[in-house]
């Protein structure tokens, strides 16, 4: 096939593009129709693509091939650099001053550091506000897990107007738990149930899995506290035997499980069906299934703050029977509602 030059104006200077000499004037192009000489809105397509989890040579091969276009890799990075105010603002934006409920939880990545590949965590806080509105409060990341580090992603939530969280669910990530007395020594920390189940299953066979979270459910479900002990209790004279690690999950951390069972129940379903951080990571995996690895930090949270920008636009209903719910957290916590 035979090709004709045309420039055209971007908004990173002028492209040169190879257009197929159509000698039936039947070639009708889509993107950049007959005559247009400026398509600055390339940036728009690259860094949607980019929020697919495309890497930069990805999106080049894919424009080239579509489009017939030469964009580098350079230029793709310095297209979505453009976004790198836009995402700092947002993860420095003011919050509201109460938060009922906080979700805290990470995902890894593999991240290129110094031309060694390591695997790096998105640390990533999730808050329901008072009108029952999921809100994503930050994204960051990290290698390590320590208090240190869990006090600063604190204070930069009191930084930004946080004043007080009224419970903390979390997977006991090591070190939150001194951090989160410090810096916010009124909130109730509630033991993830999800991660719990899920460290159960660590010890148990594949073929006993459906039978023992069956079991299992009887003891999150349960009316009370105290029945919730018996329902374990039971569970495991069943199980026991055959798995006595799978128990020391919830033994070990009873004190923070049980607090759910002092909530209406519409609010401990929020906390122990797959909760809301959890089908966030998965969507973050999805976004960036395609990338195996990520050049730097700084391009993993540009493609996590582009899927959240997309995942977010979805959250536009508040959690079911929130009223109930706020009406509760409002007499368990009196005054700070």
């Amino acid at each position: 096939m035979e090709f004709t030059k045309k420039t055209v104006k971007t908004s990173q200077g002028n492209m040169d593009l190879n257009i197929p000499r159509d000698r039936n004037s039947s070639f009708d192009p889509v993107i950049i129709e007959k005559h247009n000489r400026d398509i600055s809105d390339v940036d728009n397509k690259v860094i949607n693509l980019y929020a697919r989890g495309m890497s930069a040579r990805d999106i080049s091969d894919t424009i080239k091939d579509i489009y017939g276009v030469e964009v580098s890799a350079a230029m793709i990075s310095k297209i979505t650099d453009k976004i790198i105010p836009k995402a700092l603002e947002w993860q420095n934006r003011p919050l509201d001053t109460v938060y009922p409920i906080v979700f805290i939880d990470c995902v890894h990545f593999n991240v290129k550091t110094d031309n060694m590949v390591t695997k790096k965590a998105a640390y990533v806080v999730l808050g329901v506000n008072e009108n029952g509105y999921k809100e994503i409060l930050g994204i960051w990341i990290g290698e390590n897990e320590t208090a240190k580090f869990w006090l600063s992603v604190l204070t930069d939530l009191k930084n930004r107007g946080v004043k007080d969280i009224l419970i903390i669910c979390s997977d006991g990530l090591p070190g939150i738990k001194q951090a989160i007395e410090s810096a916010f020594p009124n909130t109730v920390q509630q033991r993830c149930i999800v991660h719990l189940i899920r460290n159960s299953c660590k010890y148990l066979s594949y073929k006993d899995r459906k039978e023992f979270c069956k079991d299992l459910r009887t003891v999150y479900t349960a009316s009370t506290g105290d029945k919730a002990l018996e329902a374990l209790d039971k569970c495991k004279g069943k199980w026991g035997d055959k798995y006595p690690y799978a128990f020391k999950p919830w033994e070990d951390n009873w004190n923070e499980v049980c607090n759910m069972f002092n909530y209406v129940p519409e609010l401990r379903k929020i906390m122990y069906t797959t909760n809301a951080i959890e089908s966030l990571n998965s969507a973050f995996r999805k976004f960036t299934k395609i990338r195996t690895v990520f050049p730097t930090d700084e391009s993993l949270f540009k493609s996590l703050y582009l899927a959240q920008d997309k995942i977010t636009s979805k959250w536009n209903v508040p959690y079911g029977n929130w009223g109930i719910i706020y009406s509760s957290l409002q007499i368990i916590f009196e005054g700070r509602l």
